[in-house]
């Protein structure tokens, strides 16, 4: 069972950049790869997924063009570079991984703890 540990969240203004990391325990390229996020109130959205190999990639159209997802299989890490930030972003973002893509943009097997992005206005 893979383990996630996300870091990189912070407070930040609006229009800033943030980017997120997320670690595993075992080889990455076993999983396509997805972040998720949480705002208060809310329930758990997807973000971004990209496959195991990053040929592909996957974004929610209130992040698109401002959001980029990549991997680094060797180091075990994926990452969300977050930039043009808005209040709107904030929220507890998850790393998630599945076996498969399709599953990992919907209902992935493994979840990270979280880490929490704040965006001022």
């Amino acid at each position: 069972q893979v383990q996630l540990v996300e870091s990189g969240g912070g407070l930040v203004q609006a229009g800033g950049s943030l980017r997120l990391s997320c670690a595993a325990s075992e080889r990455t390229r076993n999983y396509a790869m997805g972040w998720f996020r949480q705002a208060p109130g809310k329930e758990r959205e997807f973000v971004a997924a990209i496959s195991r190999t990053g040929s592909s990639t996957y974004y929610a159209d209130s992040v698109k063009g401002r959001f980029t997802i990549s991997r680094d299989n060797a180091k075990r890490t994926v990452y969300l570079q977050m930039n043009s930030l808005k209040p709107e972003d904030t929220a507890v973002y998850y790393c998630a991984a599945d076996t498969f893509m399709g599953t990992v943009r919907s209902a992935p097997d493994y979840w990270g703890q979280g880490t929490q992005v704040t965006v001022s206005s």
